[in-house]
């Protein structure tokens, strides 16, 4: 985000002298965007943040993807991924599972029960969709405490780790990008306020919470990095000789956050809008939308589901996570559901869902949908959740 914000212990002038009350110099930190050309952030740190005592290769889970040949629609069934009680051991860092993916964005599910490793994603940002449940994210930047229905966006190569309390599983949804992520540049000015015609605002945004510094000696981080694995990722574990989490204050414009979909304020119309209104998020090659409940067309005419179109230029990907959506009824589709959409593929409703639309005047749904601007492959937990009929289930499951 472009709004400046500051939190903690920070000189008055940036690049001076900045001690403790003993009189020991703090290590100031740049982390910035874009070299020195774009947001950045000051962080003040005890320690000195480059130093590490150890390193040695973290084997990532699967990353490999085969493509979506031939070319179908697909119906992805994400909460048999972990079954039973196996959530229990599973944290939000290693127990990612990859579900599509290409060169611009990786789509990943886990359902996790314990906490993570220290986590530091050097390849792009991260906006991470909690399905349900609550969290603790702790940063260098301080605390976000997040629950159902949070976006949690957290810049390229911020160091992380989401604390799990109780015995419930949470549901996340990762989207990782190869690029930054930021709200639409429609929504903004040309300074980086969020606009009047903006779904959302300032106000709605949660940032960290400033914690104080945590002391710990020879602390293990896991790095996500380009390199020659699959996909151009590769993984390491860096040890550093005292807690990454000891920052006595920072300012700037780039930082994590949190925005809850219930904030985002649905643009509705006379007759069906496009996805484009549904928009929250953008990343290189890749937007991500989401679909509220909302009133819907109020044209005494009007067809409220959508029309039937062709992805000509992208592949849509659409997260079911509550409420009964129109569109899929009679579809086999339910809640944890992806449906993938590929372009060259003309899609819409279920045949059945069309009629049955006419005369309402909202609905009730809830869904994260990723639109990329390159094709899209299957990763393994993509291929072990593909249910094999949904390509038919517009011609009444005739193959």
């Amino acid at each position: 985000m472009a709004h400046y914000q500051r939190s903690g212990d920070v000189p008055p002038k940036r690049h001076t002298q900045h001690r403790d009350p003993r009189g020991n110099l703090y290590y100031e930190e740049l982390m910035g965007e874009e070299g020195f050309s774009s947001d950045s952030s000051l962080l003040y740190h005890r320690h000195v943040p480059s130093a590490m005592v150890d390193a040695r290769t973290w084997d990532l889970p699967d990353q490999t993807t085969v493509p979506n040949a031939p070319l179908m629609p697909r119906h992805l069934a994400l909460h048999g991924l972990f079954p039973d009680e196996e959530w229990k051991g599973v944290d939000a860092v290693t127990g990612r599972r990859l579900v599509l993916g290409n060169g611009d964005v990786r789509i990943s599910y886990a359902v996790v029960g314990v906490t993570s490793p220290l986590y530091r994603n050097a390849i792009g940002d991260e906006v991470v969709f909690v399905e349900s449940g609550q969290a603790r994210v702790e940063t260098v930047f301080g605390h976000l405490d997040v629950d159902t229905g949070d976006y949690v966006v957290i810049p390229r190569a911020t160091t992380h780790r989401w604390v799990i309390d109780g015995d419930q599983p949470v549901r996340l949804y990762a989207i990782e990008a190869n690029s930054h992520i930021a709200p639409p540049k429609r929504y903004l000015s040309r300074y980086g306020q969020l606009l009047e015609h903006a779904p959302y605002c300032e106000r709605d945004l949660r940032l960290p919470t400033y914690a104080d510094p945590v002391e710990e000696t020879d602390v293990e981080v896991f790095l996500k990095h380009r390199g020659a694995g699959p996909g151009g990722i590769t993984g390491s574990v860096h040890v550093v000789p005292q807690h990454p989490f000891d920052v006595v204050g920072w300012d700037g414009c780039l930082y994590p956050y949190v925005l809850n979909v219930a904030d985002f304020e649905p643009i509705t119309g006379r007759v069906h809008q496009p996805p484009p209104v549904h928009q929250v998020f953008e990343g290189h090659n890749f937007v991500v939308c989401n679909f509220v409940p909302r009133k819907v067309d109020y044209h005494p005419l009007a067809v409220p589901v959508p029309y039937y179109h062709s992805n000509v230029d992208s592949d849509e990907v659409m997260f079911y996570v509550a409420g009964d959506y129109e569109a899929r009824k009679g579809s086999g589709i339910g809640i944890g559901s992806i449906t993938l959409h590929p372009g060259g593929h003309p899609h819409g409703p279920q045949p059945s869902a069309i009629e049955a639309s006419l005369g309402a005047e909202s609905f009730d749904e809830l869904a994260v949908m990723v639109d990329t601007f390159r094709p899209l492959e299957l990763g393994e937990a993509g291929r072990a959740s593909d249910d094999g009929a949904y390509a038919w289930s517009w011609a009444g499951g005739r193959r």
